[in-house]
This record gives C-alpha cells, structure tokens and sequence, in this order.
C-alpha cells in the first residue's frame, strides 16, 4: 500500500480520477458528491488529492484539501472504502494531507463533518482538530456539520 499525491500532468491522472469518482458516488449522497465536477476541482491551482493505492492498483481512499488563502486550508474529502476502513488509512490520509497544507506554511486547517459520523469526528479530534461551531443545515436542511480546525503557530 502506497501514499500518492495526484499530479496533473501524470500519466495515471485519467485513471485515478475515474477511480475516485466511482468511489465519491459510492460512499456520498448525490447532493454531497463531487463526482461530476471532481476533475475541474483538481484542476484548480490551489487544490491537491492523495489516495491510497493498494497492491494492484486499486484506489482504497483519497483525502482531497484545497488553500483558501496564504495562510488557511480545508479539507474537502476524506474517504476510505468500506472493506479498507478502521485500518488506519483514514489517519495516514489525513496525516499527509495536514503536512502538505503545513508544508505552505499555513496557520490553520479546517473542515466540516456530520455530528453523526462519531468515527470521523473521534480521528479529527485524534489528529488535533477542535470544534468550532455547529453549522445548522449545512449538508442539507435535517443534517448538521461541525467545523472543525486545527492551528499552527509557524514562528
């Protein structure tokens, strides 16, 4: 099992895409998911992905994140298929998607997650992340998100 960070201009950027969209439809409800815009959201000079690739090419997980300014970021994605979960890839994702965004040298990192979702919310406050707020009728009007963050004091 591999870490990759999706690069444009690579050879394995069709495929990868494709794999991650068919598994953003799985895993997110229609209204939630990318899947139709994921690769104009890549393409997108201040957004980055890394997935996890497993032996034989299979894509079991990606995190996707995105800098909002010089100075903040956001996680846009995590997502880990179903037969790879509560191994830790969650962790490694996230892990290397913290230090990508910490590599620009950003003070904090942010990010929503549904209350519901306590295996999700439990790595978040793991890795660091507090909770900030609740957003009423984020993901739709009857769910809920946390925004969540984490800072850094880069002196």
């Amino acid at each position: 099992m591999e870490l990759i960070e999706l690069q444009r201009k690579s050879s394995s950027w069709g495929k990868a895409v494709d794999e991650i969209v068919k598994l953003e439809k799985k895993i997110f409800p229609k209204h939630e998911s990318l899947a139709r815009s994921f690769d104009d959201e890549l393409k997108k000079k201040n957004s980055g992905l890394i997935y996890l690739e497993i032996e034989g090419g299979e894509i079991g997980g990606y995190v996707m994140y995105s800098s909002l300014s010089s100075l903040s970021s956001s996680i846009t994605k995590l997502a880990v298929k179903e037969k790879y979960r509560r191994q830790g890839h969650g962790e490694a994702l996230m892990k290397a998607a913290i230090e990508k965004c910490r590599s620009k040298r950003i003070n904090r990192i942010s990010l929503h997650v549904d209350p519901a979702r306590s295996s999700a919310v439990n790595l978040y406050k793991k890795l660091g992340f507090q909770i900030d707020t609740l957003v009423k009728a984020y993901y739709s009007s009857d769910r809920d998100a946390y925004r969540m963050f984490i800072d850094f004091d880069n002196e």
